[in-house]
């Protein structure tokens, strides 16, 4: 929390957080801080005492220092540490080989409770979670199940980034989705910016399979550089590969970031953070492409209108089709990998999605030409969808085109597929 945070608005009968605190000792199961007893909180370092004195700003003073967000325990954090913030406690002594002290239920846990039940009865109908790692599970396990109990149609989404904690804060902590970022984010980046192969985004989905409707896709997000920025694809276009395969492949939700549909470049450059290709992790910012979405498609230059439009059509057809909707969904990877009728597995991404008599044939090309690409579909696929061979008319749900395909089971079926984009190509049986 904000280091000088107390609550102006709690009721008479509620205590702020640490107001009940023994901040003579460094851990306590009661305290809601950790404390440095005897040193005071140091601001030297941080270049605050010489701007606060040329601008008549009493000096910030805390006794004793707490201990700073970033699990800093010194009086005397640097200007690269989270030096605004105190680590809230949740029970665990961390310079005591990280024991737990869960039971009886510490009083952090019940405050932070409390909190989010406040927002909730204000109507908030879902709280990202942001460094919910440096939490510890077993209070999103208590806290969540609280909040469900009176809110069951609330959502709690998760920053959590280590794979093997996954299932632990979904199945005991409660999250009902994880940012997919480490695994499906990093590869379809490194697919676009052309150091990655296409390849590799089956071992994306493998590797969440049994939890894939838990974790949230997305292309950009507050913590990553955009899509269009110097320091990414410096081209919102190129996401559109991306873009289809991460909302289509399967039925997990997907999440489109403050400006990213009309190719937000995050190229300000906004105090603390400087001109990173974020849209601001720590400062206070306009972002010019929300002043344009608030004022409509009048506001847009032709080529934001164009990718609008592209985010729009894709983001429809997630719902209105059942195939992407709710279908079952079938890799096409692994019998592509020969490089046969101008399919690069590098560059080229197909996969298949079926729902009652409708079939999607789903292919993407992160290179920068407009390629005819023919893709092998196995008689596995003909076995588990059901699919008839034989001629198939078809219809691009990107482009509208009609087209004829010819199925045949270990045969190859062709498409046009423009550069830096998709096909979505729909056919009934």
């Amino acid at each position: 929390m904000a280091r000088q945070y107390h609550s102006d608005a709690k009721p008479a009968t509620v205590k702020d957080l640490g107001e009940d605190d023994n901040s003579s000792w460094a851990f306590s199961p009661e305290n809601n801080f950790y404390y440095i007893p005897g040193e005071i909180f140091r601001t030297a370092q941080l270049g605050y005492d010489n701007t606060a004195a040329a601008n008549g700003i009493p000096s910030y003073k805390e006794y004793p220092a707490k201990a700073t967000g970033n699990d800093q325990f010194t009086a005397s954090p640097s200007r690269n540490d989270w030096y605004e913030t105190i680590k809230l406690n949740y029970g665990v002594d961390y310079q005591n080989g990280r024991s737990t002290h869960f039971n009886p239920i510490p009083d952090t846990w019940k405050k932070m409770t409390a909190i989010l039940l406040f927002w909730a009865k204000k109507g908030v109908d879902a709280f990202r979670c942001d460094m919910a790692e440096m939490v510890p599970c077993e209070f999103w396990h208590y806290a969540i199940a609280k909040v469900k109990e009176s809110f069951p149609n609330i959502r709690f989404i998760a920053e959590v980034y280590n794979p093997n904690e996954y299932r632990n804060y979904i199945h005991h902590g409660g999250f009902d989705y994880l940012y997919d970022k480490v695994g499906l984010y990093d590869t379809l980046r490194a697919v676009t910016c052309g150091y990655g192969s296409a390849a590799a985004i089956t071992g994306c989905w493998q590797s969440v399979d049994d939890i894939q409707p838990h974790m949230l896709n997305f292309l950009e997000n507050h913590d990553e550089q955009r899509i269009a920025s110097d320091f990414f694809a410096g081209n919102a276009e190129k996401g559109r590969p991306a873009l289809v395969v991460s909302a289509c492949m399967n039925t997990n939700p997907m999440m489109i970031y403050a400006g990213q549909e009309l190719g937000e470049k995050g190229m300000d450059e906004e105090g603390f953070s400087g001109r990173d290709g974020r849209t601001t992790i720590f400062d206070y910012w306009t972002v010019n492409s929300l002043l344009k979405l608030n004022r409509g498609e009048e506001a847009f230059t032709t080529e934001e209108k164009a990718l609008y439009h592209y985010y729009q059509k894709i983001m429809r057809l997630c719902n209105q089709e059942a195939a992407l909707r709710e279908g079952k969904f079938y890799d096409l990877m692994y019998v592509n990998y020969d490089r046969c009728c101008g399919f690069n597995p590098d560059r080229h991404y197909a996969f298949l999605r079926k729902a009652g008599k409708q079939t999607l044939l789903i292919v993407a090309n992160f290179s920068e030409e407009d390629c005819h690409i023919g893709v092998r579909i196995p008689n596995h696929a003909f076995e588990y969808l059901s699919l008839r061979k034989g001629i198939r008319h078809a219809i691009d749900l990107i482009s509208g085109n009609a087209l004829t395909l010819e199925l045949t089971p270990d045969g190859h079926t062709y498409a046009d597929v423009p550069a830096n984009s998709a096909v979505i190509l729909k056919f009934e049986e």
